[in-house]
């Protein structure tokens, strides 16, 4: 009786591999070879330990993106060898379309990032300015015009886009135009051309935080939703982001040697960060009451609910300013600098990969420092000058 064939495996032109880095972390890349020779192309993508049910989905969705850029790769591989030339049609399509298949490629990346909706936003606007851009045609002049389309587009409360909204959505597009270089679509970015003069920035010095009088106020102020005060008040003794409260469980909460900490992957940096909790910030975490380890600890929605409950609750008192989830995060950074924390581990606690970062808390603190000196301008006179008689 003959033998059955052994089934020939087909080698795949591009395999996707992975290099372990000194953090831990192992950067994921692709292995391609074709036509006797072997090229390899970092994704910038990242598996990091799996140390709970977190960090194993988030490489679940890294590994699902990475195979997603592999599988793009074959297929303009396959097209490339059969004489079609995808780059050549890809940029032939709107900018407005590839916007679009930007934002599919980042919700692949991850699912939960709120970026996703920012580039509906961006998208809309494009439509709105010149909807029928071809990608490939799209110039500084291009883009010089739309900024200045941005700083005078109308709102829908009357008034005009303000100079920080219309950077984030210059932010968005050079994003959005830099994926295309780096997919091979776009020879060059030409928003890089772009004068940064003409470029709207807003100042850095506008970052609103609350005071310690203002924090005790909203201590002593009841909330409709107490869920949302709770949430609010513990981001402003950890400095957490919403999005990292809204989804931390209790797994994410440890202790080692007597001190609680908060165990997690910012969803922001996909970057793992060990926050030291003060018993300032556990005051504010619930009873857990027999919850499990996947379950959530701030029961707070999404952003968009959250911040209408923050808002509600705090139109309850007689702080002024506009109050958002974001500026219990400056508040913690300018307590801790005011209170006497380096900004190296100022830093550290808020997770920015860069002190400079960091740097625009230590001048609102020193300006607050300025502002105190001269409280006591003018108290006693003007001793350089005696009274005649």
């Amino acid at each position: 009786m003959a033998r059955p064939k052994k089934q020939a495996k087909i080698k795949e032109p591009i395999r996707l591999r992975t290099k372990t880095l000194a953090n831990g972390n192992k950067s994921l890349y692709l292995d391609m070879y074709q036509n006797g020779k072997r090229e390899y192309l970092f994704l910038r993508l990242y598996l990091i330990p799996e140390i709970d049910q977190t960090t194993k989905t988030a490489n679940q969705n890294t590994l699902q993106a990475a195979n997603a850029i592999k599988a793009q790769k074959i297929i303009e591989l396959t097209n490339s060898k059969a004489g079609l030339t995808s780059v050549a049609v890809r940029s032939k399509i709107r900018l407005t379309d590839w916007v679009e298949q930007y934002r599919e490629q980042t919700i692949k990346r991850n699912p939960q990032s709120r970026y996703k909706r920012h580039l509906v936003s961006l998208k809309n606007h494009l439509e709105k300015y010149s909807s029928g851009v071809i990608l490939r045609n799209v110039t500084t002049e291009f883009c010089e015009g739309f900024i200045e389309y941005l700083l005078n587009v109308d709102t829908p409360n009357g008034g005009k886009m303000t100079a920080a909204t219309a950077e984030a959505y210059v932010t968005m597009l050079t994003s959005t135009l830099n994926a295309a270089v780096r997919q091979d679509i776009l020879p060059a970015n030409p928003m890089a051309k772009v004068d940064p003069l003409k470029k709207p920035r807003h100042g850095q010095s506008m970052r609103e935080y609350l005071t310690i009088d203002e924090i005790k106020t909203l201590m002593e102020t009841p909330a409709k939703y107490e869920s949302i005060k709770r949430a609010f008040l513990f981001c402003c003794f950890c400095g957490l982001r919403y999005s990292d409260v809204e989804s931390m469980t209790w797994g994410n909460i440890i202790e080692q040697n007597g001190q609680t900490f908060a165990r997690i992957i910012v969803r922001k940096t996909r970057q793992p960060l060990h926050v030291p909790l003060s018993p300032e910030a556990l005051k504010w975490i619930p009873e857990r009451r027999g919850a499990s380890d996947i379950d959530r600890i701030f029961n707070v929605g999404e952003y968009h609910v959250g911040r209408l409950h923050l808002k509600k609750w705090i139109d309850t008192t007689k702080i002024k300013k506009h109050v958002t989830f974001h500026v219990a995060r400056h508040t913690f950074a300018t307590l801790m600098l005011t209170l006497g924390a380096d900004l190296y581990t100022t830093s550290k606690l808020l997770g920015h990969s860069k002190v400079t970062t960091t740097q625009i808390y230590a001048k609102i603190v020193d300006a607050k420092k300025v502002e105190a000196v001269n409280l006591v301008n003018n108290i006693f006179g003007n001793p350089g000058k005696e009274t005649e008689e």
